[in-house]
């Protein structure tokens, strides 16, 4: 086999040069792991340990042909002996994760979100619909400001206490898919709504205010039709008749939003803490010494702070904790370091560098599907980060159209597949705590219609009106 070209001829933090036979086997394994995931229900295993078994085989082959980084770590100004493996997971999603789980079970307790589910479930007058629409537009705007696990985490929590409330299990499988592929759409709208965002924006020298205005036409309109295809293709019907409506409006009125505040003083302690959750997630990246320690930091922080409240018995919260979803982003983040240092990203990016000189229209075009499509089976942050600085190596101007191709890629790519995201993965997981049957295939196929619209309304406004 032939070396790879200049752009993948070496690992830069090994020195070591990676042949494309390395690279082809390390893709292979990518693969067989994504087809492993595709039949997790045949296999009878859960994705933490498929994905960890892959990283295993990884680790060991990737030693085996000496492409990984062995040695002390620097973390400040310090050298740290550590297994490579630690440093490959990206512990502010982990701590992101498990912050904001433990911040919304405590919070949950308090009634808050009880609160919330049944004044806007009063709103709908229990018109399933307007349900769905008034949870869609809370869904982008939570991604939009929030990271977008934390709002699948709010969300999808307020949505099971909704439906059940109502009578309508029946729709929770819909409205969660929906709100699962909202989130990703939410995460387009700001500069700082996705990693993605961050780095491209940063590299191109987009504004933030610059990112909003040229983002939210696009959002405005992928949701609405997320919405109205979710209604269509899960079937959540219109009440029939007026008798129906009348009924449903006195069943929903007949609730209690107070029902299950059992300390008003927790109650609004809960509420100001969400508040205030939200308001420090959204400004971390501005926030003196704050933005240093990141918003893994602030979802722990604050999670602590509401453990205190059950300080005898905190210990129910911990095992309430979802340490599949943990276990399977640990492992997740240490098969793609692998991966990163095999150069199968590179190879990745090196496909995509050839397209964009196929032309403006056709280049731009095939860079957003093109990274839509890897972003469904990797991590969008590397790929996209990869891409940023191909482009800026090309000297690609802020105004170029292909900037947005990779935003929109990056991000859309993530409702394609279950694993293409972290708050779609999040999604599925409280379907299956739910007990609603949705393996990896099946999640695909019913995405499929919405993320392939979501790409081409996404090609269409950034060659019309971003080009």
């Amino acid at each position: 086999m032939p070396p790879l070209s200049p752009l993948l001829a070496s690992a830069p933090e090994t020195g070591h040069e990676v042949s494309l036979t390395i690279t082809l086997v390390f893709t292979a394994l990518l693969l067989g792991m994504i087809l492993a995931l595709a039949l997790e229900e045949k296999l009878h295993a859960k994705k933490s340990l498929i994905v960890a078994l892959f990283a295993v085989v990884c680790l060991f082959v990737g030693t085996a042909v000496d492409i990984l980084p062995f040695g002390p770590v620097i973390v400040g100004s310090h050298e740290i002996d550590m297994p490579i493996y630690i440093p490959a997971v990206d512990w502010g999603v982990i701590a992101i994760i498990l912050g904001s789980s433990l911040f919304i079970d405590v919070t949950s307790k308090s009634g808050l979100f009880t609160w919330i589910a049944i004044k806007l479930t009063k709103a709908s007058k229990g018109e399933p619909r307007r349900l769905l629409w008034l949870y869609g537009l809370m869904t982008v705007v939570f991604s939009a400001v929030l990271n977008n696990v934390t709002a699948m985490l709010i969300v999808g929590s307020l949505t099971g206490v909704s439906l059940k409330k109502l009578g309508r299990e029946k729709y929770l499988l819909g409205f969660l898919i929906v709100e699962g592929l909202l989130t990703n759409i939410g995460g387009l709208l700001t500069l700082i709504s996705s990693v993605p965002n961050i780095i491209v924006g940063t590299a191109a020298g987009i504004s933030f205010v610059e990112f909003f205005y040229k983002a939210s036409p696009y959002v405005i309109v992928a949701t609405i039709v997320t919405v109205a295809l979710g209604i269509r293709l899960f079937k959540i019907e219109k009440l029939p008749d007026d008798a129906a409506r009348e009924e449903a409006a006195k069943q929903v009125e007949s609730f209690d939003e107070n029902d299950g505040i059992e300390s008003q003083g927790f109650f609004m302690f809960g509420a100001a803490m969400t508040i205030a959750f939200v308001l420090v997630i959204a400004t971390t990246s501005i926030l003196p010494w704050v933005n240093e320690l990141g918003m893994g930091y602030v979802a722990l922080s604050f999670g602590a702070i509401m453990l205190i409240r059950y300080k005898s018995s905190v210990d129910q919260f911990y095992k309430g904790l979802d340490w599949d979803l943990l276990g399977f982003f640990a492992a997740l983040f240490v098969v793609i370091n692998v991966m990163e240092h095999a150069q199968v990203l590179a190879l990745i990016g090196e496909g995509l560098a050839w397209m964009i000189g196929l032309g403006e229209t056709t280049g731009t075009a095939l860079v957003l599907v093109s990274a839509a499509g890897f972003s469904s089976v990797t991590d969008n942050i590397p790929l996209a980060a990869m891409l940023a600085k191909i482009l800026g190596n090309m000297g690609t101007v802020s105004t170029d159209p292909k900037w947005w191709s990779v935003v929109f890629g990056a991000n859309l790519g993530g409702n394609l597949t279950p694993i293409g995201s972290a708050s779609t993965l999040v999604a599925v997981t409280i379907i299956h705590r739910y007990k609603l049957e949705l393996s990896f295939g099946a999640f695909v196929l019913k995405a499929l219609p919405y993320a392939l619209i979501q790409i081409a309304l996404a090609v269409a406004y950034v060659l019309l009106f971003l080009a």
